[in-house]
């Protein structure tokens, strides 16, 4: 989605966001072209034609990558799960379409698909971005190793509306600290600074390209306040079960925050991630401690494995 500066053109762009925050959020629906035109205030007809315009894909591809792109990560995070069962939980028909689509996409058939090797070399690619210097200290931290003694806890979150400002290609570009200042700047004259500011992403950079990821900054807002600013979203999450962790540190400590969680604390907690973002829910104002050193909680929403999928 393109940095358009005017204000009509900044109105389309929040209306496009909440069509791809339903989209995101119902993959698992069918999602005709009708229903997204009217979430997004738009004639089908034009929807199409703006969406294709701002996002760079049409309608329909956007949808069929982000439903394989989730099967990706329900077959890494859910390896019980059979194909027809993650083909149906992503919101294809059946598993013979869900198979051919996967094989076009990703050139092998999902039976035959390393989604280990896959997520390797997407990972290595996201260091040698951020830190392209530094891969010998960012290596997978290995499934039962906990060597900064990560103390996990389990908190219901009741519902939250967010303020939002989404940056596109955060991994490569300025657009998170932007997005940071644009909604800093919305909310001191408004008191509403010393709320509680989130980071929080729907795509896996181990799964997603990362010139196709999405970063919201998002800040906690009471329920009445209204938000009319140009480029400032708004969205609801529902009340939803997390496991957080405490982090005092850089990227580094983040990433085996995140490695220990998945690796070795989810596989044997009883849950798997839930249909939400991983959430760094940060202590004061984002970058309040520079670019390099993060004081914030990961928060990563979960469900009862038993009843997923």
């Amino acid at each position: 989605m393109a940095d358009l500066p005017n204000l009509a053109n900044l109105d389309y762009v929040h209306r496009v966001n909440r069509a791809i925050d339903h989209i995101t959020r119902n993959l698992a629906d069918p999602l005709p072209l009708e229903e997204l035109a009217r979430i997004a205030c738009f004639s089908p007809f034009h929807f199409h034609r703006v969406f294709r315009a701002l996002v760079g894909e049409t309608l329909h591809v956007f949808v069929k990558r982000l439903r394989l792109e989730r099967a990706v990560q329900w077959m890494w995070y859910r390896p019980s799960a059979s194909l027809t069962e993650i083909a149906l939980a992503v919101g294809f028909a059946s598993s013979s379409d869900f198979s051919r689509s996967f094989r076009a996409h990703f050139g092998v058939p999902p039976s035959v698909f390393d989604v280990e090797a896959y997520r390797r070399r997407r990972r290595d690619q996201m260091i040698d971005t951020l830190v392209p210097d530094a891969r010998h200290r960012l290596a997978r931290l290995p499934a039962g190793a906990n060597p900064d003694h990560f103390t996990p806890r389990i908190r219901d979150l009741p519902k939250r509306r967010v303020a939002y400002i989404r940056a596109l290609e955060p991994y490569t570009s300025q657009g998170v600290p932007d997005a940071v200042a644009r909604l800093t700047a919305w909310a001191r004259p408004r008191g509403l600074a010393g709320g509680q500011w989130l980071g929080y992403q729907w795509e896996d950079p181990e799964v997603v390209a990362l010139e196709q990821c999405r970063y919201d900054v998002g800040l906690e807002i009471p329920p009445a306040t209204p938000v009319d600013a140009p480029g400032i979203n708004v969205t609801t999450f529902p009340p939803m079960e997390v496991v957080e962790l405490d982090l005092s540190g850089g990227i580094e400590l983040e990433m085996r925050a995140l490695d220990w969680l998945y690796k070795t604390w989810l596989p044997t907690s009883g849950y798997v991630p839930d249909h939400q973002p991983g959430f760094e829910a940060f202590l004061g104002e984002p970058f309040a401690h520079g670019s390099e050193h993060f004081e914030l909680r990961v928060q990563i929403p979960i469900v009862d494995a038993a009843t997923s999928l």
